[in-house]
């Protein structure tokens, strides 16, 4: 009995404490109509507010990690005579494909990229990022089968009520690699849950066949010990025992008997947990198969034009009066973005608002200046010397990084020129100090003065390159998309001078 009790006690050590055990995201599947309809109440019972908090979504990763790596050891370490449930060999064949997306997910979760996002006031997900609880309403009610179609049409769905910020958007493919890899998680509880309780049943079944082989008469005193074990009888218990006994001599019938009275006492058959447990395993298998298809889908699919698709402040930027808008590569596309996503940020409007306002001030330009003047384009206020106009109309706080740079843009000669002259004069006049200290004078002062002034500005102007990349911010020219050809408005001809110096 001693082998019996070690194997008891070491399924009693690795079990996890029911409240730790969480259900895998899955609830009932829904149609592309009740999607929409669950998107919106979902987007109507939602309040927000954005504020700095520590990044739980990390934490919760690196659990997720250590777990999926624990189980993945474990099915390793398997015995061959002992056989896996199909979604544990899914796990085992994709766990390359796991580690993968778990990499790439820490690397696009940097830990400031979340306080940006507004959190949840209300609800099981209060103070996490409401794009995370978007996704881990959806997971469960297409059994983590993501699809472009339903994805976007929900996301859709939620924004008729209310507008989801930039940084939501892009934060969606990051969002649904964290809800994939936490469903995954939770599946393997139950794989595990399910393991140990089948491990539990091969060892009481060897036990019983070990007493029946030797001394039959003490086979009522095992299936005594059974009845006061305290024996958890799961499905994955339940149908592993009675495919073992099955397997052995017809004596160990007490045993099964002694089982089917236990369970009438709790209004249970063994019929209907190896139903159960049939159900569970393929439902395990359905879910693992479906999370990692989407992983793969998260990878294949193009980001660029789904948040395009479904930006408000996109849609908005495209009623450009001057109609360039449309025409410009994505890279501007998203610095125009981006120049919205700055000023809602410090003036407190929604992203939305800050465009239309963009989009009005140009069209008041159209009005007083024509057409073919450039205030009549957005990118005027967003990027260029109409930003001032914009940030006017929308009372935005301007942080002091702007007020520094725009400071030096206004008279970039004299910040870096005064900067460099500034810089050797104070240094020169540290050396003569010292020298005079010294009691250098006279003609070598002067000759060391002028080299030391030398050598400082060259460390002057290191200084200043190196201060200016802090301070300034590259910026990139505006490009239009030529990709699939030069359209005949914009085409020129390019005329090089050439001489011909011989007939050859």
């Amino acid at each position: 009995m001693r082998n019996l009790s070690i194997g008891w006690q070491s399924w009693k050590a690795r079990q996890p404490r029911p409240e730790a055990v969480e259900p895998p995201l899955r609830a009932e599947l829904f149609s592309a109509e009740q999607l929409a309809r669950h998107a919106r109440a979902l987007a109507a019972n939602h309040r927000t507010v954005i504020r700095r908090e520590t990044n739980s979504l990390l934490a919760s990763l690196d659990a997720n990690e250590r777990d999926l790596r624990a189980f993945n050891c474990a099915i390793r370490g398997t015995e061959s005579g002992h056989r896996l449930t199909p979604a544990a060999e899914w796990m085992l064949d994709n766990f390359y494909l796991i580690e993968e997306q778990i990499q790439m997910a820490k690397r696009h979760l940097p830990r400031g990229y979340s306080q940006e996002l507004p959190r949840l006031l209300n609800g099981p997900s209060a103070g996490l990022p409401r794009v995370y609880d978007i996704v881990l309403e959806l997971i469960p009610h297409v059994d983590a089968r993501i699809d472009a179609g339903p994805l976007a049409a929900f996301i859709d769905s939620y924004q008729s009520v209310d507008n989801l910020k930039l940084g939501e958007l892009w934060a969606i493919p990051i969002m649904l690699r964290l809800g994939l890899i936490e469903n995954l998680q939770r599946i393997t509880h139950r794989l595990n849950l399910a393991r140990v309780d089948r491990d539990l049943a091969d060892l009481w079944v060897e036990r019983l066949q070990e007493i029946a082989d030797s001394n039959p008469s003490e086979l009522v005193i095992v299936v005594a010990d059974m009845a006061k074990s305290g024996l958890s009888l799961s499905s994955a218990f339940v149908a592993q025992f009675c495919l073992r006994l099955s397997q052995h001599s017809p004596v160990l019938h007490l045993a099964r008997t002694w089982l089917e009275q236990r369970l009438d006492e709790l209004g249970q058959s063994i019929e209907l947990l190896v139903h159960m447990d049939s159900q569970n395993q393929a439902a395990d298998q359905v879910s693992v198969s479906h999370s990692i298809g989407s992983l793969r889908f998260l990878s294949a699919m193009d980001w660029k034009e789904f948040v395009e698709t479904l930006s408000v402040v996109d849609i908005t930027l495209r009623s450009d009066p001057a109609d360039v808008y449309s025409d410009m590569d994505f890279a501007t596309r998203d610095q125009y973005r981006h120049a919205v996503e700055a000023v809602a940020r410090h003036s407190g409007l929604p992203e939305v608002e800050v465009a239309r306002k963009s989009v009005e001030l140009a069209k008041q330009g159209v009005v007083l200046n024509g057409h073919d003047d450039r205030t009549g384009h957005i990118g005027y206020y967003l990027m260029d010397q109409g930003r001032p106009v914009l940030e006017k109309a929308t009372k935005m706080r301007r942080p002091w990084g702007t007020l520094i740079e725009r400071g030096i843009h206004r008279k970039p000669l004299a910040f870096y020129s005064g900067g460099v002259g500034a810089l050797c004069l104070l240094a020169t006049s540290g050396f003569v100090w010292m020298a005079l200290a010294l009691g250098v004078g006279g003609g070598r002062l002067g000759l060391f003065t002028l080299v030391f002034l030398l050598c400082a500005s060259q460390l002057a102007v290191g200084l200043m390159n190196w201060l200016s990349t802090l301070l300034l911010k590259p910026r990139l020219l505006p490009r239009l998309d030529f990709s699939s050809g030069i359209v005949t408005s914009c085409r020129t001809m390019v005329v090089v001078p050439t001489m011909i110096t011989s007939v050859e």
